[in-house]
């Protein structure tokens, strides 16, 4: 008589429990693919079309965690789990869970600041922690980059905000530095010619404030001349490379003599001397 009894209390235990199993895969199932289409939706939205990149990116993410944990609350409760121990359970394991992700928790909180303050947007080149590159996501966790050799390096976010984070981007114009060295010998008048005709005939260099060449120091043996250039930013590196191309050839045809060469002639004429 007992063990028909307790045969019949574990079938009917075990039927319950196969209903609830096969109750909460099909919600977890189900719960995924809602998650899914929700971000979809939420991506092609016109409000978050119309919000700056980077606060939308963080939106989405935080929505498709939160989404998550509901998700994972509710499979627990089809389990028959009750509530109320599975929130003892957690406030109980809160202290040592808050001392084991104290990195996660600094860099969810690095997240929100960077949002909050902004130094730098999504798009924007960004130089941090050693890394240039740029600022494609700003995550929960981590910031992702994009280095300009086409690596994708991510930075904990709570590094993002203790480091010194240099932002390219942030002003409309640029200014491009660039010194060229010449021989002792050579008239810095001619060289201040030539730097400018580089300079006037060099594609998207502002005139206004206007080009910069001088003789700005040197050595017993070299004069060095530096050039300041205004460029819209994202013309920067274009202008960089033309300037740095231009000086060289147009050196070439003005026959501009550099330092070396006349330390290597100085050599030859002494062995040819003795």
């Amino acid at each position: 008589m007992f063990g028909e009894n307790f045969l019949k209390t574990l079938g009917e235990w075990a039927a319950n429990a196969g209903v609830k199993l096969i109750l909460a895969i099909v919600t977890f199932v189900i719960g995924v693919l809602l998650i899914k289409l929700i971000t979809k939706l939420l991506k092609k939205s016109k409000m978050l079309q119309k919000a700056d990149k980077t606060v939308a990116k963080y939106a989405v993410t935080g929505i498709k965690a939160l989404l998550y944990i509901i998700l994972v609350i509710s499979v627990v409760a089809i389990l028959g789990v009750p509530m109320a121990s599975m929130v003892a359970v957690l406030a109980s394991c809160g202290v040592a869970i808050g001392l084991a992700l104290q990195g996660a928790l600094s860099n969810l909180a690095g997240g929100i600041m960077l949002l909050i303050f902004r130094p730098f947007r999504v798009d924007d080149l960004i130089e941090a922690s050693g890394e240039l590159g740029v600022a494609k996501e700003i995550g929960l966790f981590y910031t992702q980059l994009l280095t300009l050799d086409n690596r994708r390096v991510l930075i904990p976010n709570g590094t993002m905000m203790n480091a010194n984070v240099v932002n390219y981007s942030a002003e409309p114009l640029r200014r491009v530095d660039i010194d060229f060295t010449t021989a002792k010998s050579e008239d810095p008048e001619k060289i201040q010619k030539i730097l400018l005709t580089v300079m006037d005939h060099t594609p998207h260099i502002l005139q206004d404030p206007a080009p910069f060449a001088r003789l700005s120091g040197g050595t017993d043996q070299a004069q060095k001349y530096t050039i300041r250039a205004w460029v819209k930013s994202e013309d920067y590196w274009d202008v960089y490379f033309n300037l740095t191309e231009g000086v060289t050839l147009a050196f070439a045809e003005n026959d501009v003599n550099a330092p070396a060469f006349r330390v290597i002639r100085k050599k030859e004429e002494k062995a040819e001397e003795e």
